[in-house]
């Protein structure tokens, strides 16, 4: 008897940092698909905190102990990265109305691109329904308490790059 195909979703996103808002979406994925890729977008045009290979360190610790979720990154457009691995199921979390918004164009314009793709959208757990990565830089900035936003290891990392 065959075993029926895995089911995989791709969470893409910048990470800079990975917030516990980020992480709540991608375990609750794993509640639907067998395999979840955090994709770290790799963007050019911004200037990140963190470089790509530290991104992907920092969040390869926090799922170190979660073998469905795989970290990678991608250059270039999530249509042709879609097709490049062959999953065509996006993941991609929501705070509020005004995320909505942006996150419905994004998945149409993917669409568009690629009729392939379908985009999933997990409404985030209401602890988290105002944080972001840039809040928590800014957090950081002033020297708070980030604890409560984001794992251990991102902390210190924060911190060295920060202070």
């Amino acid at each position: 008897m065959d075993c029926p195909p895995l089911k995989k979703a791709i969470y893409p996103g910048s990470f800079d940092p990975i917030t516990n808002g980020h992480i709540d979406i991608a375990e609750r994925a794993l509640q639907v698909f067998d395999e979840v890729y955090l994709a770290v977008f790799v963007n050019p045009e911004k200037n990140p905190l963190f470089n790509e290979s530290e991104k992907i360190e920092l969040i390869k610790s926090i799922f170190k102990k979660t073998p469905r979720i795989h970290v990678v990154s991608f250059k270039g457009l999530l249509s042709e990265y879609a097709n490049q691995t062959k999953i065509y199921t996006i993941i991609r979390g929501l705070r509020a109305v005004s995320d909505f918004d942006y996150e419905f164009q994004f998945a149409l314009t993917n669409r568009k691109l690629n009729s392939k793709l379908e985009t999933i959208f997990l409404m985030t757990d209401s602890r988290y329904a105002y944080l972001s990565s840039s809040l928590v830089k800014q957090l950081v900035g002033f020297s708070a308490d980030i604890s409560p936003f984001v794992p251990k290891q991102v902390e210190e990392a924060l911190k060295r790059k920060m202070t």
